[in-house]
Protein backbone atom coordinates (compact mmCIF):
# COMPACT_ATOMS: atom_id res chain seq x y z
CA UNK A 1 0.00 0.00 0.00
CA UNK A 2 1.17 3.44 -0.87
CA UNK A 3 1.64 6.35 1.32
CA UNK A 4 -1.11 7.79 0.19
CA UNK A 5 -3.48 5.37 0.22
CA UNK A 6 -2.63 4.91 4.15
CA UNK A 7 -3.21 7.80 4.61
CA UNK A 8 -6.76 8.28 2.95
CA UNK A 9 -7.41 4.78 4.99
CA UNK A 10 -6.54 6.55 8.32
CA UNK A 11 -8.69 9.75 7.58
CA UNK A 12 -11.74 7.37 6.23
CA UNK A 13 -11.57 5.23 9.49
CA UNK A 14 -11.29 8.68 11.79
CA UNK A 15 -13.78 9.84 9.98
CA UNK A 16 -16.20 6.80 10.81
CA UNK A 17 -15.05 6.94 14.59
CA UNK A 18 -15.69 10.53 14.47
CA UNK A 19 -19.80 9.84 12.87
CA UNK A 20 -20.24 7.19 15.38
CA UNK A 21 -19.34 9.39 18.78
CA UNK A 22 -22.01 11.88 16.73
CA UNK A 23 -24.21 8.94 16.36
CA UNK A 24 -23.81 7.47 20.58
CA UNK A 25 -24.19 11.42 21.81
CA UNK A 26 -27.37 11.64 19.54
CA UNK A 27 -29.11 8.46 20.68
CA UNK A 28 -27.88 8.90 24.55
CA UNK A 29 -30.86 9.13 26.96
CA UNK A 30 -29.18 12.35 28.47
CA UNK A 31 -28.77 14.43 25.04
CA UNK A 32 -31.15 17.07 26.09
CA UNK A 33 -29.82 17.91 28.95
CA UNK A 34 -26.54 18.05 27.38
CA UNK A 35 -27.86 20.29 23.96
CA UNK A 36 -29.28 22.41 27.04
CA UNK A 37 -25.86 22.73 28.26
CA UNK A 38 -24.24 23.19 25.38
CA UNK A 39 -26.71 25.84 24.39
CA UNK A 40 -26.37 27.86 27.40
CA UNK A 41 -22.69 28.35 26.62
CA UNK A 42 -23.69 29.31 23.19
CA UNK A 43 -21.78 26.42 21.65
CA UNK A 44 -18.59 26.76 23.52
CA UNK A 45 -16.00 24.63 22.10
CA UNK A 46 -14.02 23.77 25.25
CA UNK A 47 -16.05 24.40 28.21
CA UNK A 48 -15.50 24.14 31.72
CA UNK A 49 -17.96 21.65 33.73
CA UNK A 50 -19.31 22.28 36.61
CA UNK A 51 -21.51 20.29 39.55
CA UNK A 52 -23.45 21.59 42.40
CA UNK A 53 -26.04 23.92 43.15
CA UNK A 54 -27.34 27.62 42.24
CA UNK A 55 -30.53 29.33 44.35
CA UNK A 56 -31.62 32.59 44.11
CA UNK A 57 -33.61 33.75 47.64
CA UNK A 58 -36.19 36.34 48.57
CA UNK A 59 -35.49 39.02 51.08
CA UNK A 60 -36.95 37.01 53.73
CA UNK A 61 -34.87 33.76 52.91
CA UNK A 62 -37.22 32.01 50.93
CA UNK A 63 -35.92 30.01 47.93
CA UNK A 64 -37.45 31.57 44.40
CA UNK A 65 -35.29 29.13 42.13
CA UNK A 66 -32.67 26.57 42.48
CA UNK A 67 -31.18 24.28 40.31
CA UNK A 68 -28.86 21.40 40.76
CA UNK A 69 -27.29 18.94 38.53
CA UNK A 70 -24.23 19.69 36.17
CA UNK A 71 -23.82 22.95 33.88
CA UNK A 72 -20.95 24.23 31.23
CA UNK A 73 -19.58 27.38 31.76
CA UNK A 74 -18.07 28.91 28.48
CA UNK A 75 -14.29 29.09 28.59
CA UNK A 76 -14.16 32.72 27.40
CA UNK A 77 -10.98 32.04 24.99
CA UNK A 78 -10.91 34.80 22.81
CA UNK A 79 -8.99 33.06 19.94
CA UNK A 80 -11.63 31.74 17.10
CA UNK A 81 -9.25 28.63 16.34
CA UNK A 82 -9.88 27.79 19.55
CA UNK A 83 -13.33 28.62 20.06
CA UNK A 84 -15.39 30.06 17.95
CA UNK A 85 -18.20 31.35 20.27
CA UNK A 86 -16.71 33.04 22.82
CA UNK A 87 -14.29 34.40 20.48
CA UNK A 88 -17.50 35.67 18.76
CA UNK A 89 -18.86 37.18 22.16
CA UNK A 90 -15.42 38.39 23.24
CA UNK A 91 -15.32 40.40 19.81
CA UNK A 92 -18.75 41.88 20.43
CA UNK A 93 -17.62 42.93 23.78
CA UNK A 94 -14.62 44.39 22.50
CA UNK A 95 -16.57 46.47 19.89
CA UNK A 96 -18.75 47.43 22.04
CA UNK A 97 -15.64 48.81 24.41
CA UNK A 98 -14.04 50.21 21.45
CA UNK A 99 -16.68 52.23 19.98
CA UNK A 100 -17.82 53.64 23.36
CA UNK A 101 -14.89 55.54 23.35
CA UNK A 102 -15.12 56.93 19.54
CA UNK A 103 -18.48 57.92 19.44
CA UNK A 104 -20.02 57.76 23.18
CA UNK A 105 -23.56 58.09 23.82
CA UNK A 106 -23.41 54.37 25.51
CA UNK A 107 -21.78 53.35 28.26
CA UNK A 108 -20.88 56.76 30.20
CA UNK A 109 -18.83 58.29 27.62
CA UNK A 110 -20.54 61.46 26.42
CA UNK A 111 -21.01 62.29 22.77
CA UNK A 112 -18.68 65.16 22.92
CA UNK A 113 -15.74 62.71 22.68
CA UNK A 114 -16.17 63.46 18.57
CA UNK A 115 -15.25 66.88 19.17
CA UNK A 116 -11.89 66.09 20.77
CA UNK A 117 -8.81 65.40 18.90
CA UNK A 118 -8.66 61.60 17.73
CA UNK A 119 -6.36 59.48 15.62
CA UNK A 120 -6.26 56.24 14.39
CA UNK A 121 -2.15 55.08 14.87
CA UNK A 122 -0.40 52.05 13.50
CA UNK A 123 2.96 51.09 14.60
CA UNK A 124 5.17 48.57 12.68
CA UNK A 125 8.07 46.47 13.62
CA UNK A 126 11.77 47.39 11.97
CA UNK A 127 13.07 44.94 9.56
CA UNK A 128 15.07 42.28 10.50
CA UNK A 129 15.84 40.88 7.12
CA UNK A 130 14.24 41.06 3.61
CA UNK A 131 11.04 38.97 3.32
CA UNK A 132 9.11 37.98 0.35
CA UNK A 133 6.59 40.64 -0.20
CA UNK A 134 3.51 41.07 -2.90
CA UNK A 135 2.69 44.83 -3.57
CA UNK A 136 0.71 46.81 -6.52
CA UNK A 137 1.64 49.57 -8.71
CA UNK A 138 -1.09 52.26 -8.89
CA UNK A 139 -1.88 50.73 -11.88
CA UNK A 140 -3.26 47.31 -10.10
CA UNK A 141 -0.06 45.52 -11.44
CA UNK A 142 2.34 43.21 -8.88
CA UNK A 143 5.40 44.67 -8.48
CA UNK A 144 8.23 42.47 -8.13
CA UNK A 145 9.71 41.21 -5.09
CA UNK A 146 13.07 41.02 -4.06
CA UNK A 147 13.73 37.91 -4.99
CA UNK A 148 12.21 38.40 -8.54
CA UNK A 149 9.36 36.89 -8.15
CA UNK A 150 5.37 38.01 -8.78
CA UNK A 151 4.13 36.59 -6.02
CA UNK A 152 0.11 34.99 -5.49
CA UNK A 153 -1.53 36.72 -3.00
CA UNK A 154 -2.03 33.77 -0.82
CA UNK A 155 1.48 32.61 -2.16
CA UNK A 156 3.12 30.57 1.17
CA UNK A 157 6.61 32.15 1.22
CA UNK A 158 4.98 35.87 1.51
CA UNK A 159 6.49 37.25 4.94
CA UNK A 160 9.27 34.75 4.89
CA UNK A 161 12.85 36.11 4.27
CA UNK A 162 14.91 36.12 1.14
CA UNK A 163 17.67 34.62 2.86
CA UNK A 164 17.19 32.87 5.86
CA UNK A 165 20.65 32.28 6.91
CA UNK A 166 20.81 36.22 7.10
CA UNK A 167 18.06 37.16 8.56
CA UNK A 168 18.17 38.47 12.15
CA UNK A 169 15.87 35.98 14.41
CA UNK A 170 17.75 37.25 17.35
CA UNK A 171 17.13 40.79 17.23
CA UNK A 172 13.25 39.87 15.85
CA UNK A 173 13.05 38.04 19.24
CA UNK A 174 13.90 40.51 21.07
CA UNK A 175 12.12 43.23 19.93
CA UNK A 176 9.16 41.12 20.07
CA UNK A 177 9.37 40.31 24.00
CA UNK A 178 10.04 44.20 24.43
CA UNK A 179 6.83 45.48 22.16
CA UNK A 180 5.25 45.87 24.95
CA UNK A 181 7.69 48.30 26.81
CA UNK A 182 8.48 49.84 23.18
CA UNK A 183 4.87 51.43 23.84
CA UNK A 184 4.60 52.32 27.01
CA UNK A 185 7.86 54.44 26.11
CA UNK A 186 5.67 55.79 22.98
CA UNK A 187 2.77 56.90 25.42
CA UNK A 188 5.40 58.22 28.02
CA UNK A 189 7.01 60.41 24.85
CA UNK A 190 3.50 61.26 23.32
CA UNK A 191 2.68 62.67 26.95
CA UNK A 192 5.75 64.97 26.40
CA UNK A 193 5.42 65.94 22.98
CA UNK A 194 1.51 66.98 23.66
CA UNK A 195 3.10 69.13 26.69
CA UNK A 196 5.47 70.82 24.80
CA UNK A 197 2.08 71.57 22.16
CA UNK A 198 0.50 73.32 25.11
CA UNK A 199 3.49 74.76 26.40
CA UNK A 200 3.51 73.21 29.75
CA UNK A 201 6.06 71.21 31.16
CA UNK A 202 5.74 67.65 30.74
CA UNK A 203 5.19 67.34 34.83
CA UNK A 204 2.02 69.56 34.11
CA UNK A 205 0.65 67.53 31.25
CA UNK A 206 -1.92 65.40 33.92
CA UNK A 207 -3.10 68.83 35.01
CA UNK A 208 -4.64 70.26 31.77
CA UNK A 209 -4.60 67.00 29.43
CA UNK A 210 -5.54 63.02 29.58
CA UNK A 211 -3.99 61.16 26.62
CA UNK A 212 -6.64 58.35 26.40
CA UNK A 213 -6.14 55.03 24.08
CA UNK A 214 -7.18 51.65 22.59
CA UNK A 215 -4.60 49.62 21.07
CA UNK A 216 -4.68 46.19 19.76
CA UNK A 217 -1.64 44.00 18.67
CA UNK A 218 -1.68 42.09 15.63
CA UNK A 219 0.32 39.31 13.93
CA UNK A 220 1.87 40.62 10.54
CA UNK A 221 3.05 37.37 8.17
CA UNK A 222 6.61 37.52 9.29
CA UNK A 223 5.51 36.56 12.26
CA UNK A 224 5.82 40.11 14.29
CA UNK A 225 3.39 42.24 15.89
CA UNK A 226 2.36 45.29 15.12
CA UNK A 227 -0.29 48.09 17.12
CA UNK A 228 -3.32 49.98 15.91
CA UNK A 229 -4.28 52.42 18.11
CA UNK A 230 -6.75 55.03 18.82
CA UNK A 231 -5.91 58.03 20.63
CA UNK A 232 -7.83 60.62 21.43
CA UNK A 233 -7.08 63.52 24.09
CA UNK A 234 -9.55 64.71 27.26
CA UNK A 235 -9.55 67.25 29.63
CA UNK A 236 -7.92 66.15 33.06
CA UNK A 237 -10.92 64.66 34.46
CA UNK A 238 -11.26 61.91 31.36
CA UNK A 239 -13.68 61.98 28.37
CA UNK A 240 -16.34 64.75 30.15
CA UNK A 241 -13.87 67.07 30.58
CA UNK A 242 -13.70 68.95 27.50
CA UNK A 243 -9.95 68.72 25.27
CA UNK A 244 -7.73 71.66 26.53
CA UNK A 245 -8.22 74.66 24.04
CA UNK A 246 -5.70 75.34 21.70
CA UNK A 247 -4.57 71.24 20.77
CA UNK A 248 -5.52 70.93 17.66
CA UNK A 249 -5.70 67.46 15.21
CA UNK A 250 -2.51 68.54 13.56
CA UNK A 251 -0.85 69.27 16.62
CA UNK A 252 -1.89 65.51 17.92
CA UNK A 253 -0.85 64.12 14.36
CA UNK A 254 2.99 65.96 14.98
CA UNK A 255 3.28 64.85 18.37
CA UNK A 256 2.49 61.11 17.67
CA UNK A 257 5.12 61.16 15.07
CA UNK A 258 7.40 62.86 16.95
CA UNK A 259 7.15 60.51 19.94
CA UNK A 260 6.92 57.31 17.44
CA UNK A 261 10.68 58.49 16.05
CA UNK A 262 12.29 58.95 19.04
CA UNK A 263 11.09 56.16 21.18
CA UNK A 264 14.40 53.76 21.43
CA UNK A 265 15.32 50.64 24.21
CA UNK A 266 18.53 49.34 24.13
CA UNK A 267 18.98 46.02 25.11
CA UNK A 268 21.94 43.25 24.69
CA UNK A 269 22.34 40.31 22.41
CA UNK A 270 23.86 36.48 23.93
CA UNK A 271 27.33 38.12 23.15
CA UNK A 272 26.51 41.03 25.04
CA UNK A 273 27.18 43.84 21.92
CA UNK A 274 23.85 45.99 22.24
CA UNK A 275 20.74 46.16 20.08
CA UNK A 276 19.05 49.35 19.88
CA UNK A 277 14.93 48.64 19.34
CA UNK A 278 12.53 51.16 18.10
CA UNK A 279 9.63 51.42 15.87
CA UNK A 280 9.48 50.32 12.00
CA UNK A 281 9.62 53.68 9.35
CA UNK A 282 6.16 52.63 8.12
CA UNK A 283 4.45 54.77 10.53
CA UNK A 284 0.39 54.98 9.21
CA UNK A 285 -1.90 57.85 11.27
CA UNK A 286 -5.12 58.79 10.18
CA UNK A 287 -7.76 61.47 11.25
CA UNK A 288 -11.21 59.81 12.87
CA UNK A 289 -14.48 60.93 11.54
CA UNK A 290 -17.59 60.42 13.19
CA UNK A 291 -19.50 57.81 11.55
CA UNK A 292 -22.54 60.23 10.77
CA UNK A 293 -20.09 62.08 8.27
CA UNK A 294 -19.04 58.71 6.54
CA UNK A 295 -19.70 55.58 6.65
CA UNK A 296 -16.40 54.11 4.55
CA UNK A 297 -13.14 55.53 4.53
CA UNK A 298 -12.40 58.68 2.40
CA UNK A 299 -9.90 59.92 0.17
CA UNK A 300 -7.99 62.02 2.75
CA UNK A 301 -7.41 58.57 4.42
CA UNK A 302 -9.81 59.31 7.15
CA UNK A 303 -11.53 56.40 8.68
CA UNK A 304 -14.74 56.48 10.78
CA UNK A 305 -15.23 55.49 14.67
CA UNK A 306 -17.92 52.78 13.83
CA UNK A 307 -15.58 50.84 11.03
CA UNK A 308 -12.97 51.31 13.43
CA UNK A 309 -14.25 49.86 16.46
CA UNK A 310 -15.17 46.87 14.07
CA UNK A 311 -11.89 46.44 12.56
CA UNK A 312 -9.74 46.64 15.91
CA UNK A 313 -12.36 44.05 17.61
CA UNK A 314 -11.75 41.63 14.61
CA UNK A 315 -8.12 41.49 15.17
CA UNK A 316 -8.46 41.21 18.63
CA UNK A 317 -9.95 37.73 18.64
CA UNK A 318 -7.31 36.43 15.33
CA UNK A 319 -4.46 35.92 18.30
CA UNK A 320 -2.03 33.10 17.10
CA UNK A 321 -3.64 30.48 14.92
CA UNK A 322 -3.23 28.04 12.15
CA UNK A 323 -4.61 31.51 10.09
CA UNK A 324 -1.52 33.43 11.11
CA UNK A 325 1.46 30.61 11.00
CA UNK A 326 1.97 29.59 14.43
CA UNK A 327 0.21 27.40 17.38
CA UNK A 328 -2.16 28.80 20.15
CA UNK A 329 -1.58 26.46 23.09
CA UNK A 330 1.88 26.74 24.93
CA UNK A 331 5.10 24.56 24.14
CA UNK A 332 6.31 22.45 26.66
CA UNK A 333 9.45 21.10 25.07
CA UNK A 334 11.72 22.42 21.98
CA UNK A 335 11.33 18.27 20.88
CA UNK A 336 6.98 19.38 20.14
CA UNK A 337 8.11 22.17 17.95
CA UNK A 338 9.42 19.87 15.23
CA UNK A 339 5.49 18.27 15.20
CA UNK A 340 3.76 21.93 14.47
CA UNK A 341 1.62 22.36 11.30
CA UNK A 342 3.88 25.80 10.72
CA UNK A 343 5.84 26.85 8.35
CA UNK A 344 10.42 26.83 8.39
CA UNK A 345 10.44 30.36 8.92
CA UNK A 346 8.13 30.36 12.21
CA UNK A 347 9.49 27.05 13.52
CA UNK A 348 13.04 28.63 13.57
CA UNK A 349 11.44 31.84 15.43
CA UNK A 350 9.60 29.48 18.09
CA UNK A 351 13.15 27.68 18.39
CA UNK A 352 15.22 30.82 18.69
CA UNK A 353 12.99 32.37 21.24
CA UNK A 354 13.30 28.64 22.98
CA UNK A 355 17.09 29.00 23.01
CA UNK A 356 17.26 32.68 24.16
CA UNK A 357 14.48 31.84 27.07
CA UNK A 358 17.59 29.31 28.24
CA UNK A 359 19.81 32.10 28.69
CA UNK A 360 20.28 33.49 32.16
CA UNK A 361 20.88 36.79 30.77
CA UNK A 362 16.55 36.58 29.59
CA UNK A 363 15.43 35.18 32.45
CA UNK A 364 13.30 38.11 33.21
CA UNK A 365 11.45 37.96 30.28
CA UNK A 366 10.14 33.97 30.50
CA UNK A 367 10.26 33.61 26.98
CA UNK A 368 9.89 30.04 26.84
CA UNK A 369 6.67 30.48 28.45
CA UNK A 370 5.87 32.90 24.97
CA UNK A 371 7.46 30.21 22.43
CA UNK A 372 4.12 29.93 21.11
CA UNK A 373 3.26 33.77 20.72
CA UNK A 374 6.78 33.88 18.95
CA UNK A 375 8.02 35.63 22.24
CA UNK A 376 5.35 38.65 22.32
CA UNK A 377 4.36 38.88 26.22
CA UNK A 378 1.78 41.58 25.86
CA UNK A 379 -1.62 41.68 26.17
CA UNK A 380 -3.75 41.74 22.72
CA UNK A 381 -6.49 44.13 23.71
CA UNK A 382 -5.18 46.91 26.44
CA UNK A 383 -6.82 50.36 26.83
CA UNK A 384 -6.06 53.48 29.27
CA UNK A 385 -7.73 53.78 32.34
CA UNK A 386 -10.59 56.35 31.40
CA UNK A 387 -10.57 55.63 27.68
CA UNK A 388 -14.21 53.89 28.15
CA UNK A 389 -16.05 51.08 29.93
CA UNK A 390 -14.28 48.14 30.72
CA UNK A 391 -14.81 44.29 30.26
CA UNK A 392 -15.98 43.44 33.52
CA UNK A 393 -18.64 46.11 33.21
CA UNK A 394 -19.81 45.05 30.09
CA UNK A 395 -19.87 40.84 31.46
CA UNK A 396 -21.29 42.80 34.36
CA UNK A 397 -24.27 43.96 32.33
CA UNK A 398 -24.73 40.89 30.53
CA UNK A 399 -25.01 38.95 33.83
CA UNK A 400 -27.81 41.34 35.52
CA UNK A 401 -29.43 41.49 32.30
CA UNK A 402 -29.83 37.53 32.56
CA UNK A 403 -30.95 37.73 35.88
CA UNK A 404 -33.64 40.35 35.34
CA UNK A 405 -34.94 38.31 32.69
CA UNK A 406 -34.87 35.11 34.92
CA UNK A 407 -36.89 37.27 37.31
CA UNK A 408 -39.62 37.93 34.79
CA UNK A 409 -40.15 34.43 33.81
CA UNK A 410 -40.65 33.50 37.01
CA UNK A 411 -43.12 36.74 37.77
CA UNK A 412 -45.01 35.87 34.87
CA UNK A 413 -45.24 31.81 35.49
CA UNK A 414 -46.03 32.16 39.37
CA UNK A 415 -49.11 32.67 40.83
CA UNK A 416 -47.72 34.33 43.99
CA UNK A 417 -45.70 36.93 42.33
CA UNK A 418 -49.05 38.44 40.99
CA UNK A 419 -46.81 39.11 37.52
CA UNK A 420 -44.21 41.79 39.33
CA UNK A 421 -40.63 40.57 39.26
CA UNK A 422 -38.45 40.87 42.36
CA UNK A 423 -36.29 43.72 42.71
CA UNK A 424 -32.43 42.83 42.66
CA UNK A 425 -31.31 44.50 45.44
CA UNK A 426 -34.10 42.65 47.23
CA UNK A 427 -32.45 38.76 46.46
CA UNK A 428 -29.49 36.75 47.04
CA UNK A 429 -27.36 34.50 44.86
CA UNK A 430 -26.35 31.91 46.31
CA UNK A 431 -23.82 29.26 43.83
CA UNK A 432 -22.26 26.62 44.45
CA UNK A 433 -20.02 24.49 42.01
CA UNK A 434 -17.76 21.74 42.15
CA UNK A 435 -15.38 21.71 38.88
CA UNK A 436 -16.30 18.45 37.28
CA UNK A 437 -13.81 18.82 34.15
CA UNK A 438 -12.71 21.12 31.14
CA UNK A 439 -13.42 20.52 27.80
CA UNK A 440 -16.21 17.97 25.79
CA UNK A 441 -15.71 14.31 26.70
CA UNK A 442 -14.74 13.41 22.74
CA UNK A 443 -14.57 15.12 19.63
CA UNK A 444 -17.98 13.80 18.50
CA UNK A 445 -19.40 16.26 21.41
CA UNK A 446 -16.91 19.20 20.27
CA UNK A 447 -18.26 19.11 16.80
CA UNK A 448 -22.13 18.76 18.07
CA UNK A 449 -21.39 21.66 19.51
CA UNK A 450 -19.49 23.52 16.84
CA UNK A 451 -22.59 22.76 14.72
CA UNK A 452 -24.52 24.78 17.40
CA UNK A 453 -22.04 27.84 17.55
CA UNK A 454 -22.41 27.61 13.54
CA UNK A 455 -26.42 27.55 13.79
CA UNK A 456 -26.81 30.34 16.49
CA UNK A 457 -24.06 32.16 14.48
CA UNK A 458 -26.16 32.08 11.74
CA UNK A 459 -29.46 33.01 13.27
CA UNK A 460 -28.22 35.91 14.32
CA UNK A 461 -26.61 36.97 11.22
CA UNK A 462 -30.40 36.16 9.25
CA UNK A 463 -31.94 38.33 11.98
CA UNK A 464 -29.80 41.22 11.62
CA UNK A 465 -30.07 40.54 7.96
CA UNK A 466 -33.86 40.90 8.43
CA UNK A 467 -33.81 43.70 10.70
CA UNK A 468 -32.14 46.32 8.07
CA UNK A 469 -34.59 45.72 5.07
CA UNK A 470 -37.17 48.51 4.79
Amino acid sequence: MSATSARNTDVADAEAALAALISDRLRSPDYRQWRANVEATGGCAHPVRLRGSSRILDRDGAVLIERTGEIFAPCGNRRETICPACSERYAADAFHLIRAGLAGGDKGVPTTITGKPRLFLTLTAPSFGPVHSRRLSARGRVIPCGCGAHHREHDPVLGTPVDPDAYDYVGAVLWQAHAGALWQRFAIALRRALAAALGVRARQFRDVARLSYAKVAEYQRRGLVHFHAAIRVDGPEGPHDPAPPGLTRDALRDAVLTAARAVCLEVTRPDGTPLVLGWGTQIDVRQITPARAATVEDEAGEITDASLAGYIAKYATKGTGKTDGHPDRPIRALEHVQYLDVSPHHRRHIETVWQLGGLARYEALNLRKWAHMLGFRGHFLTKSQRYSTTFREIRGERRTWRLTDTLDRLATETDDLNGIPPDLDTITVINDWQLVGIGHRNEGERELALAIAERKRDLRQHRRTEGTRP
